[in-house]
């Protein structure tokens, strides 16, 4: 008995959580996919963050001053991407669209970064500008 009053409201919170993750970002149309969207934009340029992050750190030696700079550094570069991205989102605040703008400045300036760290980890050997050593 309990069964067949539990089964449709698992059915009907299946099929929203399904529609809640959209296939196809290019195309999304309603707010909640394009928020979706900009989440999945975000964690993938976060994923790649950290893999490239922790890759540069496991090249420094451990304790050495350019690894605790760059420890330091990223933590002032995740203040400031989160403080940017919420006075970008600011006039947003409240509505449906907030989480797109913030997570979309996110995404963003997080694939600078990225380009910034692959900078650092392709250096060629003997650059003085590049704190990193050459693979």
């Amino acid at each position: 008995m309990l069964y067949r009053l539990l089964l449709p409201l698992i059915v009907l919170s299946s099929t929203s959580l399904l529609s809640a993750q959209p296939q196809d970002c290019a195309n999304a149309q309603t707010q909640g996919d394009m928020n979706a969207c900009a989440a999945k934009a975000y964690e993938s340029a976060d994923k790649e963050l950290n893999a490239l992050y922790s890759e540069i750190v496991h090249r420094l030696e451990k304790g050495s001053d350019t690894r605790n700079m760059l420890a330091d550094t990223q933590r002032a570069w995740i203040t400031f991407r989160n403080k940017e991205c919420a006075f970008q989102a600011n006039l947003t605040e409240g509505g449906s669209s907030q989480p797109m703008v913030k997570l979309q400045c996110m995404a963003d300036l997080t694939k600078q970064r990225v380009d910034q760290l692959k900078y650092y980890a392709n250096c060629e050997e003997g650059d003085l500008s590049c704190p990193v050593p050459a693979r």
